[in-house]
């Protein structure tokens, strides 16, 4: 059986490259609701519909895992569709307490997409981990479009940051959380802008290790000739030109990987 990742575009796809490198055996789906990216900016009802019609598409592939690799469709619709399938549903959360656990003293500043930012999973998460009102949330929901329009270091990713940043005093904060998985393909970028002083933390190590943990639990990890199916919102796809545009991603997320 496979191992299933859902986003609401390519960002997932930064998730689906840690898995492959730390569960090389086993064969996977993933799914990029391409019809309807970026999520960030619909309402929490329109998310919901799309993330029920997504997985219904990979419940009926018989799939063991459903990944869902989009901070927004987790705040918005996991705990619904852990209601709906017998399968284990492993969500993603903006990674603020391992940022301030990595340092607790100087502040931490998560980006991520309005409907995170704003939703009611990101304020409980706040009330438990940021006792001490260390974090600063940014939306920055242009980076989206950017990267699924493989615009990654260009003047106009630069100066979107810069103006978005400028108001920050970094010499004060430790990390940068990255809290859309669609962000990681612009470390370089953020890099140019931040002092050596801030590092990059992400949930892709914590999904996937929850990931693991949930299979073996149910002795479910394989060893298998592996594989990688992709679905743009249910079609496969199988054009050349898209297979090799989806090959590019997984080589700039390479080059992103050694960023700290």
């Amino acid at each position: 059986m496979k191992i299933a990742f859902f986003d609401s575009g390519i960002g997932g796809l930064t998730v689906l490259h840690h898995a492959l490198k730390v569960l090389p055996r086993e064969q996977f789906i993933f799914f990029a609701d391409e019809d309807h990216v970026p999520y960030g900016v619909k309402t929490r009802e329109q998310v919901t519909q799309f993330v029920g019609e997504a997985f219904d598409f990979l419940a009926s592939r018989d799939v063991k895992a459903i990944v869902t690799a989009c901070n927004t469709a987790t705040s918005v619709a996991v705990a619904e569709m852990r209601s709906r399938y017998d399968i284990p549903i492993i969500g993603m959360e903006p990674a603020a307490k391992r940022a301030l656990d990595l340092d607790g003293e100087h502040r931490v500043l998560v980006v991520a997409t309005p409907i995170t930012v704003h939703g009611q999973k990101m304020k409980t998460l706040m009330e438990h981990v940021d006792k001490e009102h260390l974090v600063d949330l940014l939306p920055l929901p242009k980076l989206v479009e950017f990267a699924e329009e493989m615009e990654f270091d260009s003047p106009r990713v630069l100066d979107y940051l810069r103006e978005h940043m400028k108001s920050y005093d970094f010499s004060k904060y430790s990390a940068l959380v990255l809290g859309c998985t669609h962000f990681n393909y612009f470390k370089d970028s953020f890099r140019s802008l931040l002092p050596d002083n801030v590092h990059f933390v992400d949930g892709n190590e914590g999904t996937v290790r929850e990931l693991i943990r949930q299979l073996a639990a149910r002795d479910a990890l394989e060893e298998l000739s592996p594989s990688v199916e992709y679905f743009y919102s249910g079609r496969k796809v199988e054009e050349p030109s898209e297979l090799a545009r989806l090959q590019r991603y997984m080589e700039r997320l390479e080059e992103m990987y050694v960023l700290a």
